[in-house]
């Protein structure tokens, strides 16, 4: 305060003439002045917000640049339950081969019904069951036109929900399917968990994905917010009524469950979840050895599945044509 005092001094005697004070000196004071006030109002302020919002158009705002990455890491420590991953770790190529049930993330809610669209049912009113397989089959790519024939031949449609990093590689793979009859959804480009990525990462990794109309996040986790960015880019979300559970450890083959277990888990399901229920299993699962069973216990106790009429395109109708 000395420097202060002396620079404000006015002289003692009453007809001393008063000193100006250098413009510079006035400058530098004006500028400490401003900088203390903007430091006591920034540490008053209230904490950076980082939640989700919308723009005027209701689509969601890109969060501030602060925000992106101590928000994503926010998120994805929230999740309770089953955590990305499955018994059986990361493949060789870094993505997890875990299956897509237990949801981490939200609790268990009944089906939502999105203006007249079930996404647990995929939009499925027909009273028929639709076989959906997820993933891929890391081990054995090609097993998945196998299955795609060997439902073709009992006239089954069933929808694939590919891995758009390795459908890439594999092209030949989906164009396949969709000759045998079969649909064909995009399963995300690397299956992260969309909750837990900011909003530039979720719409990269579901434009990177499989090309479609029909999108299966995985570990079927996904809100409000993923679900409008799946809608700007074209897609519907389509979930299910019954997991099986496959991608558990278990005293099957590769240490998973067994295909009888996994047979029971659909022979087992309530009325309320097969009547246009979808059925989830895994590509790289002992869920395809149990298919034939499966589908013979569902025509045993009354229930019908999806037709196969042909070839398809990459987009599905809205209701399911089964």
């Amino acid at each position: 305060m000395s420097g202060y005092a002396e620079v404000f001094r006015r002289g003692r005697g009453r007809h001393r003439r008063r000193r100006r004070i250098p413009l510079k000196t006035v400058a530098v004071l004006s500028a400490l002045v401003t900088c203390s006030a903007f430091a006591v109002t920034r540490m008053e302020d209230d904490p950076l917000d980082c939640a989700p919002r919308r723009g005027a158009d209701g689509r969601p705002a890109r969060l501030p640049v602060e925000c992106r990455g101590a928000g994503a890491a926010l998120r994805a420590g929230a999740p309770a339950g089953k955590a990305p991953g499955r018994a059986g770790g990361e493949g060789g190529d870094g993505v997890p081969h875990d299956g897509d049930g237990g949801r981490p993330g939200r609790a268990s809610a009944p089906p939502e019904a999105e203006g007249g669209y079930d996404r647990e049912r995929c939009g499925n009113t027909s009273g028929r069951l639709l076989l959906s397989l997820d993933d891929w089959a890391y081990s054995d790519p090609e097993r998945s036109v196998r299955i795609g024939a060997q439902l073709q031949a009992q006239g089954v449609r069933a929808a694939f929900f590919l891995i758009g990093k390795f459908a890439a590689q594999y092209p030949n793979i989906t164009a396949t399917l969709r000759q045998q009859g079969h649909w064909v959804g995009n399963h995300s480009f690397t299956h992260k968990q969309l909750t837990a990525l900011d909003d530039q990462e979720l719409h990269d990794e579901i434009r990177s994905g499989v090309n479609g109309n029909l999108l299966r996040p995985p570990y079927g986790d996904a809100g409000e917010r993923e679900r409008d960015v799946a809608a700007d880019l074209g897609y519907r979300i389509c979930n299910w009524t019954i997991d099986t559970h496959d991608w558990e450890k278990g005293d099957g083959p590769g240490g998973l469950r067994s295909a009888e277990a996994v047979r029971a888990s659909v022979r087992d399901a309530s009325q309320e979840e097969k009547r246009n229920g979808v059925i989830l299993g895994h590509l790289f699962s002992n869920f395809p050895a149990a298919l034939n069973d499966i589908i013979a216990d569902l025509h045993a106790q009354g229930y019908q599945l999806c037709r196969n009429t042909g070839p398809v395109t990459e987009n599905v109708p809205h209701p399911l044509p089964c």
